[in-house]
């Protein structure tokens, strides 16, 4: 079974504030300072634009993108069941199996409830995308908040510039370019917060090499291991360097390209279990 339909009330919402940021920054913030007939007046529009285009863009993919199914003929490998990765196993010692989906479980694949499936490396599920974020969609819709990010900042600038060049005799009222370009500038102020917050929260977790699932799970293992006098250290943390490679990939230039994909299979990762302890990270 999968996900439901992809427009949903949230996805036509998020697209609604983006057109009403891009229609209130180049048409009404732009004109009011810089003017669109001038040279940086037609420039900032056009890198905006484009900015916009890329959110656009990035966002479509995110959402239609399934984010990574166990193959069919996914079977664990017996070894694992002597792996030292406690997260491969279930409570019991046994593979992870899953009830619903009949079927093996990979490492880090967890089942959504909503998509009413298993996910190859589940993060989340995200009602802003109605899609759950998992191993084929996690570079791309983290690409997604970074144009987001990008963009409501440089709104704001263009916002606050073209508020400062209105004429100060012009009459308040609801379809006035002072009152759009107010509106606009209050509800960018908590969307550039609540996406910096969230751009910050995944850059902590590529830097760890961690899933917002595992995060948690971390924290219970973690508290589990000190009662028991032991030191936790998360299985798939291979370093600074060597994590965020495994997330973007190899190539430094493709990092936050919109078209470059995932790394890997989503069935099998390396672990600090495979590094040379002399090498193991810190």
């Amino acid at each position: 079974m999968g996900r439901p339909g992809y427009v949903t009330v949230p996805i036509l919402t998020v697209l609604a504030a983006i057109g009403y940021v891009y229609y209130t920054t180049v048409f009404l913030a732009i004109p009011a300072w810089l003017g669109l007939t001038t040279a940086a007046g037609v420039a900032n529009a056009a890198a905006f634009t484009a900015l916009a285009a890329a959110c656009v863009a990035t966002y479509a993919v995110t959402v239609s993108r399934d984010p990574g199914r166990v193959p069919a003929s996914f079977v664990p490998d017996v070894e694992d069941a002597e792996s030292p990765i406690h997260e491969i196993k279930r409570k019991g010692g046994d593979l992870r199996y899953c009830q619903k989906c009949s079927h093996y479980k990979p490492p880090r694949a967890h089942h959504c409830r909503v998509c009413k499936r298993c996910v190859l490396r589940m993060d989340h599920h995200c009602i802003w995308i109605n899609n759950c974020v998992g191993h084929e969609n996690y570079k791309i819709f983290l690409v997604f908040i970074l144009y987001a990010v990008i963009a409501c900042f440089y709104s704001m600038v263009l916002i606050i510039g073209g508020a400062m060049h209105l004429p100060k005799d012009e009459q308040p009222g609801s379809d006035s370019p002072r009152t759009s370009i107010i509106v606009c500038g209050v509800l960018l102020c908590p969307l550039a917060l609540a996406l910096m917050v969230l751009l910050g929260w995944h850059v902590y977790l590529i830097l760890h090499n961690k899933t917002t699932i595992e995060y948690h799970e971390g924290v219970r293992a973690m508290w589990l291991a000190e009662k028991a006098g032991n030191l936790y250290h998360h299985p798939y943390n291979l370093g600074i360097y060597e994590n965020l490679v495994s997330v973007l990939g190899p190539n430094m230039l493709c990092w936050l390209c919109p078209i470059s994909r995932n790394i890997g299979n989503g069935v099998s990762f390396r672990t600090s279990y495979d590094i040379p302890p002399s090498t193991s990270p810190m």
